[in-house]
């Protein structure tokens, strides 16, 4: 302010240099007074600057009346208007601002300091709030709870500076600018951030005739690294609903080798059909590099299963045993409820007899006595037995996973925050944030496993020497277990030559006996019990022969590479045959966090001592800052931070998505919608078979590729959707599908 007087209140013949700083000036005298301000006008001289404005109370004026046409059921505001003639008037004399009229009077009554905080105009988020607000949100806190996490940090609400419904309006309102494109927009933006992040990040979508995606596919470089060391076994899970069109979200996973629960792979399905499934696995082979699984879990849906059989015949497909019972459930009612017999001897045919002979004569004896002779889904059970019963489950590699839901807490995260009204955008925050806890906690796993030395139950055992440097924590307790084991077991037959030794080895507390072969010469070993077959570390009764031949060293051929320390070693290709890099900005990142750091610590302690130490901590960084801005741009990204476009072999379609037919519920009309109408021209036949076609409010359209009936995989990283202008007709895939470059957008606009 240029005047001779520094006075709080305003007076005639005050002057100012800028309209901005009269403003501020009238914006303050309210706050201290009790009342908001609004701007009544500005007129401009042709040189653009300011000839005279005019500053009003908050309730100057009336408001307009609301229009005959609003339906009745709408929501009035309160009226605030009074007619209040308070203001300042300024106008242009000799380059400055001059105050020609102040109305000092209000017609109402002034508010108290306590709430002077609330008016409009005193509300502001900064810049630096902003981002704390983003941060909250992405953390997955309430905006209630953002709210009071922010007024807590100041001291109280009033030092805020905003309210609670400003938090709100602005998490909205950044969801809605970044929805501007829709769900494809989004989407394409998405991913090509992952794209910048991580060249390997893969993804691939599926389009109908109507150039709407039917099913989405992606999955990131760590999960691309995972599924390389711990692929050999998976399981399949779609049973969780998210996003406003109730799209059922698929996802792999598997254990790490601290048998920790791991993503391979997501999915958002428009159906469950076995075009879908057939897609969905030919899609997550690709993005693996045609690596197949050995076993992999599912659900008992015939569509699945039959989609698997013609991608992946060679990996035995194993049924989830929670499905199944709940299946029964759904069949038998109350016979299959908890602490029916029959539930009993269903669940000991399909966990413990192990021998196939035991298994026949058990399921003949249940059908039975509960006279379940004819029964449907009994007898369509009975014959798919080698997918669930633990007799022909031997055969194949399970590591002990039996059930699809691999771990109850990566379920609980999943039901907790994904929600049947959850947009596209939400949906990938709380993904993002389930994948990353999953992550941090085998970090802590690797902290325990490297800090910590395993727990030996006899320190002089040369097996539990070996096996406890060798591997994880987790599996070592298994092993170890296995070796307590072996001291209550007896060998009363035995069989054995220069070479080849055949024992039975019973147990003193339980019935039934196992035979194990052993060859001197080889070391090599077999059990009837098929321990390490399925889940990769030896049995009790391998070391009890172990222990009688005097082998005091493991063999390495028993030794499972993904249950060690080791595990992650090795390099992994992705679907384009480069080695896959975890971050190919860890250095970047690392002293990125270093920097804010220094500067919270550096900010703390000048706070600490003085306001004199603050502001000098406050100057020389924005000092630092404007320093920054003006370096030089050249040499600051690698090539790893534009990865080039990707070849046209891997962006060919995968098939046509037929269309199935479908009896969807329509959505809910509002009340306007409800309305009757007046009687228009006859729909024409595309619109007609159009309003047949399902309802998919989250479909999305074509994002990079020119191809209608297919797919496309991994797109173009570098485009950014300009800003949307009232006068733009361009259709969002037909600006999508041009080269990814300003010349062809400004073309395009």
């Amino acid at each position: 302010m240029a005047s001779s007087n520094d006075d709080w209140k305003p007076r005639l013949g005050m002057e100012f240099d800028t309209r901005e700083e009269a403003e501020q000036f009238y914006l303050a005298y309210g706050l201290r007074e009790g009342f908001g301000v609004r701007v009544r006008f500005t007129n401009w001289k042709k040189d653009g600057s300011v000839s005279s404005c005019r500053f009003v109370c908050c309730k100057e004026g009336i408001r307009k009346k609301e229009d005959k046409c609003a339906y009745e059921g709408k929501i009035r505001r309160g009226e605030t208007r009074t007619k209040c003639l308070a203001r300042i008037t300024l106008s242009s004399k000799n380059g400055k601002l001059v105050i020609n009229e102040f109305v000092e009077n209000h017609n109402h009554d002034l508010l108290n300091r306590e709430t002077t905080h609330m008016l409009r105009p005193h509300r502001k988020i900064t810049e630096v709030q902003a981002y704390e607000i983003d941060m909250a949100d992405d953390s997955g806190l309430r905006q209630k709870e953002v709210y009071q996490l922010m007024s807590t940090h100041a001291g109280h609400s009033a030092n805020v500076g905003f309210t609670e419904v400003d938090v709100r309006n602005y998490i909205t309102t950044k969801r809605q600018r970044s929805m501007v494109y829709g769900d494809a927009g989004y989407l394409s933006r998405y991913f090509q951030r992952q794209l910048l992040e991580n060249p390997s990040f893969f993804y691939a979508y599926q389009m109908d005739i109507d150039e709407q995606i039917t099913n989405v596919f992606w999955c990131d470089a760590n999960m691309i690294l995972d599924y390389g060391y711990f692929g050999d076994v998976v399981s399949l899970d779609t049973t969780y609903c998210t996003n406003d069109a109730n799209r059922p979200l698929a996802f792999f996973s598997g254990f790490n080798h601290y048998r920790g629960s791991i993503i391979f792979g997501a999915a958002l399905m428009y159906d469950e059909t076995i075009p879908s499934f057939k897609w969905l696995f030919e899609t997550f082979l690709q993005a693996h590099n045609n690596k197949k699984p050995k076993t992999i879990f599912t659900d008992q849906d015939q569509a699945m299963s039959r989609a698997l059989e013609e991608v992946m015949p060679e990996t035995h497909h194993g049924l989830c045993t929670w499905h199944l019972l709940q299946n029964g459930i759904k069949h038998l009612g109350n016979r299959m409820k908890k602490g029916a017999s029959l539930l009993t001897d269903f669940s000991k045919c399909m966990y413990e007899i192990g021998i196939e002979a035991d298994f026949e004569k058990a399921w003949f004896d249940l059908v039975n006595e509960h006279n379940l002779h004819g029964t449907t889904w009994i007898n369509s059970v009975y014959e798919i037995k080698k997918k669930w019963a633990a007799c022909y489950m031997k055969e194949a590699l399970t590591l002990g996973m039996r059930s699809t839901q691999v771990s109850e807490s990566l379920n609980a995260h999943f039901k907790c925050c994904l929600k049947p009204n959850l947009g596209i955008l939400q949906f990938f925050k709380h993904f993002e944030r389930v994948v990353g806890e999953k992550r941090e906690k085998e970090l802590k796993c690797d902290y325990e496993s490297s800090h910590k030395l395993a727990r030996l139950v006899y320190e002089t055992s040369p097996l539990l020497i070996q096996m406890g440097k060798i591997y994880t924590h987790t599996i070592f307790e298994l092993f170890q277990n296995e070796f307590k084991l072996f001291l209550a077991l007896s060998i009363p037959i035995r069989h054995e030559t220069d070479s080849l030794c055949e024992y039975v080895i019973t147990n003193t507390k339980h019935e039934g006996s196992f035979r194990v072969s052993f060859n001197r010469v080889s070391t090599s070993i077999t059990c009837s019990c098929k321990k390490y077959d399925t889940f990769g570390i030896l049995c009790s009764h391998a070391l009890k022969v172990f222990e009688l031949n005097d082998v005091k060293v493991i063999p390495d051929m028993y030794i499972l590479r993904r249950w060690t320390r080791e595990a992650r070693c090795g390099i992994v290709q992705d679907f384009r045959g480069k080695e896959v890099e975890q971050d190919p900005k860890l250095s970047r990142n690392r002293m990125f966090r270093q920097v804010v750091s220094k500067f919270i610590r550096a900010a703390t302690v000048a706070a600490s001592h003085s306001e004199e130490s603050l502001m000098f901590v406050d100057k020389s960084v924005d000092e630092m800052f404007k320093k920054v801005t003006e370096c030089p741009t050249q040499g600051r990204d690698n090539d790893n931070d534009h990865p080039s476009f990707v070849s046209s072999d891997a962006m060919q379609p995968k098939g046509f998505k037929k269309q199935p037919s479908s009896k969807g519920t329509k959505r809910h009309k509002s009340f306007l919608e409800r309305q009757p109408k007046k009687r228009s021209a006859p729909p024409s036949k595309h619109a007609q078979s159009s309003r047949v076609a399902p309802q998919r409010s989250s479909q999305v359209r074509e994002l990079t590729t020119n191809m209608v009936d297919g797919v496309s995989c991994s797109a173009p990283p570098t485009y950014e959707p300009p800003l949307a202008r009232e006068d733009m007709f361009v259709s969002h895939t037909t600006m999508l599908m041009a080269p990814f470059d300003d010349t062809n957008i400004g073309a395009l606009l």
